[in-house]
This record gives structure tokens, sequence and C-alpha cells, in this order.
């Protein structure tokens, strides 16, 4: 392991970020961008103007360094540069009742990964991360139809471009899907903004023969949340506020696909049901005396009926994404008057089979800062972590990241 090399790193990228921040010292306060806090430019059309079509840039540039996973033995430094995300969205609206938001994304040689590294170059790809039509019938009544976030977890339903630590969980996403999914989901506020219901039907796994899935079945979700300060009423969250609410509220969801996977993929017996749940809560208050503190956590069971026990199990049900339970919890600290933000987050997950181990257990820890040099449209970030894998099916390691985030 070549210690002096990733100290090195450590250190020069380390003094980099303090000297980038001292440059913006003079900021006391929390400000907005020169372009405007309301994001890019925008174009009116139509009769009386109603239509708008805004065009946003958002990318997240970073530097990883991990003690492991290169050389002859994979326990030599590994380095990379490379964008986490890279996108170009498009939000468009006629009125106040219907509006489209439309994004891609470029990913590239994403091959350092959650639980290591990859053997060889994973490549780039490039795709139409969203693309949705809502329709805001009612306070209570909002309809969403196209590709976009699924109702599952609170942290996948976070803003990208808005989270307390440097991303969100590595290993909060569900099976056989990303991020997004395709389908229609029903959602609105109720009680004054307090109580918030979410239903959607989405494609699931993707429709394919049997010779790959049982069935081709749509996947359901509901999930609701009781916000009991300032209302959280959109349809996406936000990591933190930077001390502009105040804010607690308690979620939970469940989803459901059925006959999802096969247990024997050779002789396709044995078909599996995949259901999920969580609970979760967020708390952030801005005190006049100290600073504002943010506190979040959440539980996650994954379950595909012990699909992983069979001869030969489908890999979707293995692995990050496959059969799994586990927790998270975060904090944060934004200094008094400040743009500093510190944060610390710890997560502990068990594995149904992870790197061909069975019931591995992956604790992760980490910590960092941010500096909003102009709130989320300008930021840097840094965050040193630890992965300890309870059963060694991979050696532990440490990673040190840091991050330019850019919303344009």
């Amino acid at each position: 392991m070549n210690k002096p090399r990733t100290v090195g790193v450590v250190l020069t990228l380390g003094a980099g970020l303090l000297l980038l921040a001292a440059s913006s010292s003079a900021q006391s306060k929390m400000s907005s961008p020169p372009w405007g806090a309301d994001g890019g430019p925008k174009i009116v059309f139509g009769e009386e103007d109603q239509g708008v079509l805004q065009i946003d840039y958002k990318a997240q540039f970073r530097m990883t360094a991990r003690d492991a996973g290169s050389g002859v033995d994979n326990d030599d430094t590994t380095t990379s540069f490379g964008f986490r995300r890279n996108r170009i969205a498009l939000r468009g609206a006629w009125g106040d009742k219907f509006s489209v938001y439309v994004q891609t994304e470029f990913a590239g040689d994403s091959n350092v990964g959650a639980a290591g590294v990859t053997g060889s170059n994973s490549g780039t790809d490039f795709q139409l991360l969203d693309a949705v039509m809502r329709f805001d019938l009612h306070p209570a009544f909002k309809i969403n139809v196209g590709k976009f976030k699924y109702n599952l977890s609170r942290e996948n339903l976070e803003a990208c471009e808005d989270p307390l630590t440097l991303d969100r969980s590595l290993f909060i996403r569900a099976p056989y899907v990303g991020t997004r999914d395709n389908g229609v989901a029903i959602w609105g506020n109720l009680l004054k903004d307090r109580v918030q219901y979410r239903a959607d039907a989405m494609e699931g796994r993707p429709a394919a023969s049997g010779a790959t899935t049982p069935a081709s079945n749509f996947r359901y979700s509901f999930r609701g949340h009781v916000t009991l300060l300032d209302p959280e009423s959109g349809y996406g969250y936000k990591g933190t506020y930077l001390g502009e609410k105040k804010v607690l509220t308690i979620g939970g969801a469940y989803q459901m696909e059925k006959k999802v996977t096969y247990t024997d993929t050779i002789n396709r017996i044995q078909p599996r049901d995949y259901k999920a749940w969580t609970v979760d809560g967020f708390f952030e208050y801005p005190m006049k005396s100290i600073g504002t503190v943010t506190l979040a956590g959440a539980y996650e069971d994954v379950d595909l009926d012990g699909a992983y026990k069979g001869a030969t199990p489908d890999n979707g049900s293995l692995g990050l994404t496959g059969e799994k339970n586990g927790w998270y919890g975060k904090a944060g600290y934004l200094v008094k008057d400040s743009n500093l933000q510190f944060f610390g987050r710890y997560e502990k997950w068990r594995f149904a089979s992870l790197n061909d181990t069975i019931d591995e257990i992956v604790d992760w820890y980490g910590g960092g800062l941010n500096y909003y040099v102009w709130g989320q449209s300008l930021k840097l970030s840094a965050e040193f972590s630890h992965t300890k894998f309870d059963k060694g099916s991979v050696k532990d390691f440490n990673t040190f990241v840091t991050q330019l985030q850019l919303v344009f």
C-alpha cells in the first residue's frame, strides 16, 4: 500500500480546498450567485406569456483517492478524476397547472464503486435521466407521468444538488431499477401541508421474456409523511435547507412487485416476489446563537424472499442492490453567520450476498465539510470515509473525495 502517496494526495487537495474557501472568506453569510438564485436563462412565450422554458447546467466534478483497489494485489492507492454528475436540464411550464421536466446525464468511468474498484473500465453512458409531465390539478391531487424518482426512500428523493453529506447513501437503491423508473404517480398535500401522500405504479423490472423473468408486473409504491414545523410540500426533498426553514418530518413507505425473479434461473422455477419498506426522519433547526443543526436517519428492508439461496439465482437478487436491510444516521452543523458546514454519517447494512459472501455486513462512516461559495449553486466539499467488511469479502479501505458543484 502506497501510504505516502495517499497522504500526499489528501494533504494537497485538502490545502487546495482551504485556499479556495479562503478566497471567498469575505462573504460572511450565504449569498446567491451573480446569475440569480432561481437557475439558468428563461424563455417566455405563448399567449399572455403563459409559457416558460428554463435551461440549467448541473455538474459535480470529483477527485477520489482510495488506499486500495490498484496494483498487482489490489492494495495500492487508486486515484481518479471525473464527474459524479454532469447534466443539462430543461424546465417548462404553461400556466400554473402543467409543467414538464427533462434532464439528460453523461456518466463516465465510474470505476471506483461503493464496495471496491472495478477490474475493467466501466465506460461512458449518455441517458435521458428524467422526462416527466406534471399536472398540478389541486394541492391535494397532483399527477406525474413519465420517467422520474419512485416513492420509496427519502434519501433517493432528496435533490442530488442539495445533500447534507457529500452524496446520498451508497447502499439505498432498490433492485432492478436505477434511481428513476417509468410510470405514473398520484400525490398531494393535506391539512395545510402537514400531511403528504404518494402512490405510484411503475415499470419495475423491465419487461422481458420468461427466460429472464418469471412475469411482467408493475411495481407499486405507497409513501407518506407528516411534517410538524415548516412544511415539505414538494415532490422532492432536500438534505439541508441551509437554515432557511425549521423542519421536522417523519415518513415511511412500502413498495412491492410480484414475481420479480427466480431462485433457479436455469430451470426457471421458484419465482419470488419483491417487497421493501422504510421509515425515515429529518430535523433541521436554525438557532440564532449557535447556527443550524441538521439530523436525519432511516431504516430500510429490501426482501426478495430468499431468492439468493437458490441453486442459480439471478444476479439482481445479489450484491448492493439485492436483498438487504440496514440503516443510516447523519448530522450536520452550519456555523453561525458562515458559509461553512460540517457533516458526519454512519451506515450499517446486512447484504444477503455481497462479493460472493453470504450475510456480509458493511459498516460505513465518514465526515467532512461543505463550503458554500454561492449557496448550492457553487459549493466545495471534502469527505473522508472508512468502509469495513465484517466477513472480509473485500479488504477494508479508506476513501477521500473532494468535489466542486456548479448549478448554472
